[in-house]
């Protein structure tokens, strides 16, 4: 008999493919069920062993769901946009279309072999005209709907790259990509409207079915904070400064104000004899990303700017301070200190030797961070912290001094960048019209080919004579088309809308089809992407939702990550450290399947783990024994000897695994747990060997269980399970015939999982003695006296006292003696 190898993966590949097997049934969307794993970014020219564990179990879970009787719709794309592509053609002098096009050529082939279930016919590519065009065309109607506008703002500047970087791709006050320190820059940016949506994306998101963590980075990202707004005014001038708290109930307590070093009044306020250290301090913070400086860990760090304010409620004066953790972009860029009741202020007041003033009661030591009752607050001592703001207020607002207010961290997205390789921003600029859309009929805005895109502060497209000169679609007079690109995540942020009307061409989607595919019922990826690509797909769902496009709120409705496969020492994979894993070599020797199945059993899904060598020959042997097994069987039943018609102990036994593996996998396979719904399969896989050495054989039971095993091996060995199922039924000319995910997947019969007898150990003194087989219905009596009956167990108490016998029905009984 054939052993499985690649020979069998290339036969069934080629035949499901000349079949169209997998072909999404797009006129059957009763059932439909959309699986979408995040497309890969073809920036190395091959996928690794992460890419597999993205998209090989996830196939598996899909593949189960089709023979449930689902209608999968499973499309496969490529995030072919970006910086790395750029960079590569920079370095090499191959151009970023020319080696983005040949590493896509080089995926696909590698995914092909994968043997996945992905329907070709719906793939995208984002740097294609056909899918940008309509990328384009999102971004108009988001600047129709007054969603998208342009400003001058402070952004990350990376010198080396030459653009702008989100607040995620600086890490320790460098570019993640270079390494090269980080500044910031203020240029005229593109931004999206997402601070629109943030009430709804906060309220909807407990609703989905995400991982908790996942639904918490997304919270504390958009930042909901209800308080008040408290105007304090400058000590000997006109000028003032708002700041935002949720804890106006401590405004008594406040012994000095912190500006972001960014912040306007900064340099009108630093006195002489402070400019040189504020100076110095605020170029040091240009070096830090936004994320890092609201760091929980990092120390507070801050410099005096010799002036200082006054406290609206009750008139001293406090010293106004910089400091990198209060960022102009975040609520007013200035924040009030009370020392006595916040651990950050408390820890910059020690240090900085500033008063600490206890203004809430309770709590032995300071900084107590609770709320309370007010104290050393003139007439409003004794109120409690809740009745506390609402007075406080009250007094402000009749000052003039200050209101209730809504805050969010949330910042709107920025989404230029000063790059070639990204879909053009479809704008024109007019002396006389100003910023003038493109026409869609004149979609796409194409990137041209030839262009100098050596990095130099400039927007690449900028030095492109025939791209930046064109006429005004208004006046007919010379204008300039924008430079900059889109960031990327404006191309992923809507493509799992694509994928179901890939082939489109008057239309980004038709409205009808997608309201009747979408949402995207089951979405996998890693939750790096929580709080950029999640949160940013959801908004564009939105906005689309609201111009009458989509009729849903959510794009995904559940979403599960997946673990990190690690190199084989620990670490995470790199080509820098040499320890990255290729797919293809380990496919090479054992096939697809055995490296699929390793995946899948040698890691929990949601937690990865490192790689071994020693796990993937396992794996290889399993499936080696379970061919061999399969074999014998199969041969049995072809024979048609010594058949039994009777279901005895031997059988019941066989019976009684076959129907635990068809609970336990499906249970198991449904949450993704794929290492122990493979277990299941080595069990099952152990009984039918027992029973294969037994010489009378039940053929009718032998066949039901191999047809059962086969469809429950079938989603994660679907080669290996195709060959099989062909060898069982290619002499039968129905139904059986092709293919096994043409087959219903089996159910559990309850009434075999009841065994007759079920085996027991008894213990004395808590000690393992012996184990014997007693009928499954016994009463707790009946237990003892078997127990205590039993040759092997009257030896060990002869002659001893027992003090009492503790019964665990269906597992042991304990026996103490003295």
């Amino acid at each position: 008999m054939a052993k499985y190898n690649t020979s069998v993966d290339e036969k069934w590949q080629k035949k499901w493919e000349e079949t169209k097997l997998y072909k999404f049934d797009e006129n059957n969307l009763d059932k439909k069920l959309y699986v979408l794993e995040m497309f890969s970014y073809p920036s190395g020219s091959k996928l690794h062993a992460g890419h597999w564990f993205n998209y090989g179990p996830v196939d598996s879970w899909a593949r189960m769901k089709r023979m449930q009787g689902y209608n999968v719709f499973q499309p496969m794309g490529f995030d072919a946009f970006g910086l790395p592509a750029e960079n590569f053609a920079i370095k090499t002098g191959i151009h970023p279309k020319d080696s983005t096009v040949q590493n896509i050529k080089t995926m696909e082939q590698q995914l092909k072999a994968m043997g996945a279930m992905f329907d070709w016919d719906h793939e995208i590519v984002t740097c294609n005209t056909d899918y940008y065009k309509w990328t384009q065309w999102l971004f108009l109607k988001l600047y129709e709907k007054g969603l998208a506008y342009r400003k001058k703002a402070p952004v990350n500047w990376c010198p080396s790259c030459n653009t702008v970087l989100a607040n995620e791709q600086v890490l320790d006050g460098a570019c993640e990509r270079c390494d090269t320190e980080v500044t910031k820059k203020d240029l005229t940016q593109w931004f999206l409207k997402i601070t629109d949506y943030a009430d709804e994306l906060l309220e909807k998101i407990d609703s989905l079915d995400w991982p908790e963590k996942t639904k918490s980075m997304q919270k504390h990202w958009i930042g909901k904070s209800t308080g008040a707004e408290v105007t304090f005014k400058v000590k000997d001038s006109d000028l003032s400064f708002d700041v935002f708290t949720t804890r106006v109930d401590t405004l008594f307590g406040v012994s000095y104000v912190v500006l972001a070093p960014e912040n306007p009044l900064v340099d009108v306020l630093t006195s002489a004899n402070h400019k040189e250290e504020v100076e110095s301090y605020k170029a040091e913070s240009k070096k830090q990303s936004d994320i890092e400086r609201q760091s929980i860990t990092r120390e507070k760090t801050g410099v005096f700017t010799g002036s200082y304010a006054i406290n609206p409620i009750n008139g001293r004066e406090i010293p106004i301070w910089i400091g990198d953790y209060v960022l102009s972009t975040y609520g007013t860029g200035a924040v009030m200190a009370v020392p006595a009741h916040d651990e950050r202020d408390f820890a910059f007041a020690t240090k900085y030797n500033l008063p600490i003033e206890r203004v809430i009661e309770g709590g032995e030591e300071l900084p107590y961070t609770e709320y309370g009752t007010m104290i050393n607050s003139d007439e409003f001592n004794g109120l409690t912290s809740e009745e506390g703001k609402k007075a406080v207020v009250k007094k402000l607002e009749s000052l003039g001094l200050g209101s209730e207010k809504t805050n969010y961290r949330l910042r709107d997205w920025l989404v230029s960048r000063q790059r070639y390789w990204g879909a053009p921003i479809p704008i024109i600029h007019c002396e006389h019209c100003g910023t003038v859309p493109v026409p869609e009929d004149q979609l796409p805005v194409v990137l041209p080919y030839d262009v100098e895109f050596t990095p130099d502060g400039k927007s690449p497209l900028a030095k492109s004579e025939s791209f930046i000169n064109t006429t005004c679609p208004k006046c007919g007079k010379p204008a300039k088309r924008e430079a900059d690109t889109l960031d990327t995540f404006v191309c992923s942020s809507w493509y799992y809308l694509r994928y179901a009307d890939a082939n489109n061409s008057e239309k980004a989607f038709d409205i009808e089809k997608i309201n009747k595919m979408l949402p995207v019922d089951k979405y996998v990826g890693g939750p790096e992407h929580a709080c950029m690509h999640l949160l940013y797909s959801r908004f564009i769902t939105k906005a689309l939702r609201d111009m009458g496009y989509l009729n849903f709120d959510e794009p995904f409705t559940s979403l599960t990550h997946q673990g990190l496969i690690l190199g084989p020492d620990g670490q995470k994979m790199s080509k820098s450290k040499g320890n990255t894993i290729s797919p293809d070599e380990y496919i090479s020797q054992h096939g697809s399947d055995v490296f699929r199945m390793y995946l899948m059993f040698g890691f929990a899904y949601v937690e990865g783990g490192a790689w071994s060598d020693d796990g993937i020959k396992s794996v290889a042997r399993f499936v080696d024994r379970m061919e061999r097994v399969l074999d014998s069987a199969r041969e049995a039943i072809e024979d048609n000897k010594s058949n039994k018609s009777t279901m005895d102990k031997n059988e019941k036994e066989l019976n009684y695994w076959r129907h635990f593996a068809i609970k336990n996998v499906t249970s198991d396979s449904e949450i993704l747990q794929f290492n122990t719904a493979i277990a299941r399969l080595m069990e099952l896989t152990n009984a039918l060997s027992k029973y294969m050495n037994e010489e009378e054989k039940n053929l009718e039971l032998l066949k039901a269980t191999l047809t059962d095993f086969i469809k429950l091996v079938a989603p994660f060995a679907p080669h290996f399970a195709e060959e099989q199922w062909n060898l069982l039924y290619k002499s039968e000319s129905n139904d059986n015939s092709y293919s096994v995910f043409n087959q219903k997947w089996p159910e559990f019969d309850s009434n075999a999982l009841i065994k007759d007898e079920v085996e027991i150990a008894i213990q004395i003194n808590g000690k393992i003695k012996s184990r014997i087989n007693i009928p499954s219905g016994l009463t707790e009596d009946a237990i003892k006296e078997e127990a205590l009956n039993n040759e092997e167990i009257k030896v060990f108490i002869e002659g001893k006292t027992v003090v009492k016998v503790i019964v665990i029905k269906g597992r042991l009984v304990n026996i103490v003696v003295k």
